[in-house]
């Protein structure tokens, strides 16, 4: 949150420098995938080439994906993807599906959620993976992050287990019914 005391923003950002460089080679030797997304204009040009070198140095490991977002806004990234379509095609200034779109968002390379966790008692998506998050399951915990732990995790999974995901279709449209 850019609105913190400078102080505060500095520092953080230097935590944030030091787990990267502290992490990248730890990641790399798992074959880990680092990916940030977000804004990072904002960043101080070291924290920028730092992250543009743990994301090449780890570009083609493929056992898992880590993503970090920082500085990163579903509003943004939905603006940032139109941008980024449009520039390459011009002609879809015309029309365009969500296809097209979800292709420029930054996390294009990863399902949609099943499940989002929100901690703390907050009962909102705070402008994350807005598009995204269109048919993911919610799950809100008054749990604090620091706090939330295998047990807590396993209610989370257990309320999921229970539901029905629908994707915008009636139950009797899944027991094909009414198809």
């Amino acid at each position: 949150n850019w609105r913190r005391p400078p102080e505060e923003v500095k520092f953080l950002m230097g935590l944030f420098m030091e787990a990267l460089n502290k992490e990248v080679r730890s990641l790399h030797q798992h074959q880990i995938r680092l990916v940030m997304i977000g804004d990072r204009s904002k960043f101080d040009p070291q924290l920028v080439q730092a992250i543009h070198e743990a994301e090449k140095l780890t570009q083609h490991n493929t056992r898992l994906t880590l993503t970090i977002a920082a500085n990163y806004g579903g509003r943004w990234d939905i603006l940032q993807a139109t941008h980024r379509m449009l520039q390459a095609h011009p002609e879809m200034i015309h029309g365009f599906t969500e296809q097209d779109l979800a292709r420029y968002l930054s996390m294009h390379y990863a399902p949609e959620p099943d499940l989002f966790i929100r901690t703390g008692g907050e009962q909102r998506i705070s402008n994350f993976l807005l598009w995204q998050l269109a048919y993911t399951e919610l799950y809100f915990t008054e749990t604090l992050w620091p706090d939330f732990d295998d047990e807590a995790f396993k209610l989370a999974l257990k309320s999921y287990h229970a539901r029905e995901r629908r994707f915008g279709r009636t139950s009797e449209q899944l027991a094909g019914k009414h198809a």
